[in-house]
């Protein structure tokens, strides 16, 4: 029986097995951002060990940066994090992207968008969203600060490997959707635990035909339904993508790097602990209208009415939309929006930009709107600019802000106000995520820009 693409990377890595116990698996990549690792460096200080492979880790902060101005943090708690960082990458010898300079900018855009990520790799980092960079041939998971200080004390970690899961997306996708609207149609058909203890390789046509920024924001969306992972093959789009950046092979290195990531996919017979088949063309721009990702619908559809949600979820059901302040039944298109936020982990790339840009150009901003547009890092900031993207949205009344996390999550200057509704290209619509009280629509960087543009959620094949 053949290998899944999973088995090739995870057996590849493998350290020892322990008898009816975790595997010790070798890490390639270790990121490092400001929010969980203090205690980790904290573990190496009072064990009196360093790093074992300087090499492998990369550290940034991210989540507390401001998107308005980076020469101060007003916040004590996210300016001590972010300093603390600093001081540990110094002490321990440590290769750190500080805030404010070229390299810096959101781990999970920067890792890729520098081929500090590439195929086959095992990738860890204390953020869930760490399944992003799996778009590229590679395993890569979120885990916790205890985890984090045994991958800097000897780069391995221990295991338990997950199950197997293929989702395959068949077709082409209909105009005006992105992967965004793939991943969130994914999570209503599957819900957000619906592939819990899994590892995902997703696969088939419509997939293959992503750009490599549509890949990432997929892979990005893999934690939502509790999968452990979510791999794509590498194949040209990912070579052509990786090829001649930063810490990408050159020369003979990387044609020999190319030849082997050839072989990094799933084998024919293969077989999967489970799969599951969509097709593309049912898939049309998505909105969600709950507080969790997988509470959504198409952009066209109302909010399932009562009668159509299991007995035993209709407590749950109403409770979220008690929050969201609204009903069973209800259209959402036309509703109006307060907050627009274009960025994040999730759709901070150039092509999200390019995406947003290609909507409102020759319009006007909503006068009720708020918007941050806020990229994923200084490069895609200075691609905006090269590209004249920065001039267009000038010119339809938005502001380019500066990379940060931004308003994905409560945690620096950019929260939502009590009760405003946010529709985010961010991945989480919890309770609070964006500010207390915040309520929030995840959707693609079309409808966001759409909506942006009308000042009600709003279709973008209506515009």
């Amino acid at each position: 029986m053949g290998k899944t693409l999973f088995d090739k990377i995870w057996d590849a890595h493998i350290v020892q097995t322990i008898e009816d116990g975790p595997t010790q698996l070798y890490i390639d990549r270790l990121y490092c951002h400001e929010v969980t690792s203090p205690q980790a460096f904290d573990t190496l200080r009072d064990k009196g060990i360093k790093p074992f492979r300087l090499e492998r880790i990369v550290a940034m902060p991210d989540h507390n940066t401001p998107s308005d101005q980076q020469e101060r943090i007003d916040d004590p708690v996210g300016r001590k994090q972010v300093e603390t960082l600093k001081a540990n990458c110094e002490e321990f010898g440590i290769k750190h992207f500080a805030m404010g300079t070229k390299d810096n900018g959101i781990i999970h855009v920067v890792g890729p968008e520098k081929a500090l990520s590439l195929p086959g790799m095992t990738i860890v980092c204390g953020d869930s969203h760490t399944s992003t960079h799996g778009a590229v041939g590679a395993i890569a998971m979120g885990i916790g600060t205890s985890e984090v200080a045994q991958v800097l004390a000897s780069q391995c970690i221990l295991q338990s490997k997950p199950k197997t899961m293929r989702i395959n997306i068949e077709g082409t996708l209909p105009e005006g959707t992105t992967a965004k609207d793939v991943a969130l149609y994914i999570m209503a058909q599957m819900t957000t635990s619906g592939a819990t203890g899994y590892a995902v390789e997703y696969a088939g046509s419509a997939v293959r035909s992503m750009s490599m920024e549509g890949r990432l924001t997929l892979s990005n969306l893999s934690i939502e339904m509790g999968s452990r992972a979510g791999l794509i093959a590498p194949d040209e789009i990912t070579f052509e993508y990786l090829k001649g950046r930063e810490y990408a092979p050159k020369g003979e290195d990387w044609d020999k790097a190319v030849e082997e990531w050839k072989r990094l996919r799933s084998d024919e017979d293969a077989v999967f602990d489970k799969e599951v088949t969509y097709r593309a063309e049912d898939i049309a721009p998505r909105i969600t209208y709950g507080t969790n990702p997988g509470a959504g619908i198409a952009i066209d559809e109302c909010i399932p009415t009562l009668e159509e949600i299991p007995e035993a979820d209709r407590s749950q059901f109403l409770s979220m939309l008690e929050y969201m302040q609204f009903e069973p039944g209800q259209k959402l298109e036309g509703v109006p929006v307060d907050y627009c936020f274009l960025g994040a982990c999730t759709n901070g790339r150039i092509e999200d930009f390019r995406a947003f840009a290609s909507v409102v150009k020759g319009k006007k901003k909503a006068d009720n709107v708020v918007a941050w547009l806020v990229p994923g890092s200084w490069l895609v900031r200075q691609q905006i600019i090269d590209e004249g993207i920065d001039k267009v949205l000038e010119e339809a009344g938005f502001e380019l802000r500066l990379p940060s996390c931004s308003s994905c999550l409560a945690m620096n200057p950019d929260k939502v106000p009590a009760g405003k509704l946010s529709i985010s290209t961010s991945n989480r619509n919890f309770v609070g995520r964006q500010g207390p009280g915040a309520r929030t629509i995840l959707a693609s960087p079309l409808v966001v820009a759409a909506s942006a543009i009308t000042g009600v959620v709003t279709d973008p094949r209506k515009i």
